[in-house]
Parts: C-alpha cells; sequence; structure tokens
C-alpha cells in the first residue's frame, strides 16, 4: 500500500528488460516518491525482479498479476488497488515480430496488436475515468521509433506502433481538458533478452510462402546490418528507464520522447520531404547498396550526431 504523498505507479510487462528496469529504478527513488505495482502475466517468473528490487521489494514495490490481453485480467488487477488509484499507468508490456510478411500466419500478427494495440487500450479504458474524475494523472506509452518511421521486415511490429502514436495523439488532445497527461517513449534499439532471442530465432526459422529473394534479402542482408545497427545504436534498458523518470518527474512532460538522440536525423528524412520517397529510397539504399558498408556508416552516423541533436532528447522539462 502507498504511503501518504506517494505516487502509486502501475507498469505492465515486469517480468524482464524494460519494464523490470523501469519498475526498480522507481522502487529505488531516494525520495521514496513512489509506490510501484510491478505487474506481469505469470509471478513464476517474478525472481529476477524481486532481486533486483532488494529491500525495495515489499516496501516501495509490490507484484500483481496481471495480463493485457484479457478483460478480466485488466479489471481484477485494478480492483486490486486501494480506491482504483493509480497516479502513474506505464503501458509498457509488448511484443515483437521480424519477417516477410509472406511467412507470418495471420494468427501472429493478430497476437501481435492484440498486445500491442488493444492490450495498451484495454488499460487505458480502465484507468482513465477515475483519472478524469480525479481531474489528474499520467497515462505512458513505450512506442517505438518504429512508430514514426517503418523499417524494412518490421512491417507488422511498426503497423502496431504506428497505430498507438495515432490513438495517443487522438486522445492526448481530449485529455488535457481533465488535467491528465498523456506521454509516448520512443526508443529505438535496445539490449534486451527478448531482442537477442527473437533475431537468434529468426535467424533459424524457416519462412514459408517467401520467394528466394526475400528470404535471402531478410537473412543475408537485413539481419547482419540489423545487427550492426543493435551494436552501435542500441540502448540499454536502464537507459530507457532513466529516460521515462525524467519524463514522469517533468513539470510540463513532453508527448512524444524520443531516447536515442541518434534517431533524430532519421526520423527527420520523413518530415523534410512530404512525398515521402526521401525516407523511402535513404533506407532502400542503406540496405541494399551500402551491404558490408552498413556498419561503417552507422559508426559515421554516431559521430555525426552533434550536441545540438542530443539537447533535443529528454529533459526535465
Amino acid at each position: 500500500m502507498a504511503s501518504p504523498g506517494q505516487k502509486v505507479v502501475l507498469i505492465t510487462g515486469c517480468s524482464s528488460g524494460i519494464g523490470l528496469r523501469m519498475a526498480v529504478m522507481l522502487a529505488k527513488d531516494e525520495q521514496k516518491r513512489y509506490h510501484v505495482i510491478a505487474t506481469m502475466r505469470d509471478l513464476k517468473r517474478k525472481d529476477k525482479l524481486v532481486e533486483a528490487a532488494g529491500d525495495a521489494y515489499g516496501k516501495t514495490l509490490s507484484l500483481a498479476v496481471l495480463d493485457v490481453c484479457s478483460d478480466e485480467s485488466v479489471k481484477q488487477c485494478i480492483n486490486g488497488i486501494k480506491d482504483r488509484h493509480v497516479d502513474v499507468l506505464i503501458n509498457n508490456a509488448g511484443i515483437g515480430l521480424v519477417g516477410p510478411v509472406e511467412s507470418i500466419p495471420m494468427e501472429e500478427m493478430k497476437k501481435v496488436f492484440e498486445t500491442n494495440v488493444f492490450g495498451v487500450i484495454r488499460m487505458i479504458k480502465e484507468v482513465m475515468p477515475d483519472m478524469k474524475k480525479r481531474r489528474g494523472g499520467h497515462i505512458i506509452v513505450v512506442s517505438s521509433v518504429m512508430g514514426l518511421q517503418g523499417v524494412v521486415f518490421n512491417d507488422v511490429y511498426a503497423a502496431s506502433k504506428f497505430a498507438m502514436e495515432g490513438f495517443c495523439e487522438s486522445l492526448a488532445v481530449q485529455l488535457l481538458k481533465f488535467n491528465v497527461t498523456l506521454s509516448l517513449i520512443e526508443p529505438g534499439p535496445v539490449h534486451t533478452e527478448f531482442e537477442a532471442k527473437m533475431i537468434q530465432e529468426v535467424k533459424q526459422r524457416e519462412c514459408p510462402g517467401a520467394d528466394p529473394d526475400t528470404v535471402h534479402y531478410f537473412k543475408n542482408v537485413y539481419l547482419p546490418s540489423s545487427l550492426d545497427i543493435f551494436e552501435v545504436l542500441g540502448q540499454t534498458p536502464d537507459d530507457i528507464a532513466r529516460c521515462t523518470k525524467k519524463v514522469i518527474e517533468a513539470s510540463r512532460p513532453r508527448f512524444r520522447n524520443l531516447t536515442n538522440p541518434m534517431y533524430t536525423p532519421i526520423v527527420a528524412l520523413k518530415y523534410a520531404d512530404e512525398t515521402g520517397g526521401l525516407s523511402v529510397h535513404a533506407f532502400y539504399h542503406m540496405l541494399f547498396n551500402l551491404g558490408s558498408l552498413m556498419h561503417i556508416s552507422m559508426t559515421a552516423m554516431k559521430y555525426l550526431t552533434c550536441g545540438c541533436l542530443r539537447s533535443r532528447t529528454i529533459s526535465p522539462n
């Protein structure tokens, strides 16, 4: 139970990765400003979180079962919180999907949308009415830079993040009238067990339905380039957790929050040309024409990202 003056922060998807580090960082806040309710589908997976939380577990951090894909689970979790009072909702739970569209079953695509889109909407629908009644609250959605710029062979995942960006952009306007803040956290590549496992799995996966050329481009061109990008541009879950904490603590939180300054010029390509051709052709040339030079180009981009771009990342205000 939260102490007087503490904000109640509910986070989805806390068994590992970004959600785990967010929960631990907020629970270990030196001023003890937060009581964190860290949720996951299966509490059998709590050990890493409990170990990382240390003394905070049972004090400023508690656990709850929550499946964002279940109406009943979501309602039961929120009803289990005193007065259903949630000050900050962090929608972090999500799943990825990569590969040629022809080879991905429709059921897998639907699972991505059920978690990444409808799971978030389900959570917001459950806590938003109470926030509006109180005229206060903060809803945070962990989106992705792929919600701003599509990436080849990530078609379905990017589509789910684009959907959330549009949903949140629309909802944020209404919520302002009720003094409820909505913020998007938009990471690029993040080094997590989730990402590493997914890349290893897709390397071994067959691609039924896809032609040999497409399979070649995916496995022998895209995947090696993707690993280079992760190596050069990848952030850690702690980086994302720190950015999120700054957003929570800001006096005037920003709506969009790119966590990685390296992606500012990439996203800017899209808005520099209203026809969309500039970004499409730039990504085409980076992937198919640069080939083995991808790693060099990524390293160059790292050094070309100057201080003025870094200053556009998250600041307290």
